[in-house]
């Protein structure tokens, strides 16, 4: 079995060498250790030193040399669009609010589902939908880039 050693970021690594990809959730993305089964059917395992954020294009370099791909998986979301810019804004601060992990976009909002917050947003007069994307939540403002967000969040409340 291969071994991915190290994690590389995007456009720091040489992508046209990939001789495989691996297509990962955003959860399985944010790992330290962990068998993995690439597109192409071979097994690897993921041995890092410590948990990485991985992001779609990012490079897994293997302990022969040899390099895997990192890809996105598509995922159940809500995309949320707003008609005007302060309501995109009042949007964004009761998602942040309630500490919700979101992918904020040029013309659009994606979070994960859950019927709860798509009633608020809906009755806050944003335009809800169910989709099928990559998701690439933002980082937090403490340091906690690309980390999977649980009930912890990287800061206290005083």
């Amino acid at each position: 079995m291969d071994h991915a050693i190290a994690h590389v970021a995007a456009g720091d690594w040489p992508a046209d060498d990939a001789s495989d990809s691996v297509t990962l959730d955003f959860d399985t993305r944010h790992r330290r250790r962990l068998r993995l089964t690439t597109d192409g059917g071979k097994d690897v395992l993921l041995d890092l030193k410590e948990a990485q954020a991985m992001a779609d294009g990012d490079g897994l370099r293997l302990a022969d040399g040899g390099w895997i791909a990192v890809r996105a998986a598509a995922e159940d979301l809500l995309e949320v669009r707003c008609a005007e810019p302060h309501l995109q804004l009042r949007v964004a601060w009761h998602l942040g609010n309630r500490h919700l992990a979101a992918e904020i976009q040029p013309d659009r909002i994606l979070i994960r589902p859950d019927h709860v917050i798509e009633g608020m947003l809906q009755g806050l007069g944003a335009d809800v939908r169910h989709v099928r994307a990559a998701f690439q939540p933002e980082g937090g403002a403490y340091g906690d880039h690309g980390h999977s967000y649980g009930q912890g969040h990287g800061h206290e409340h005083h």
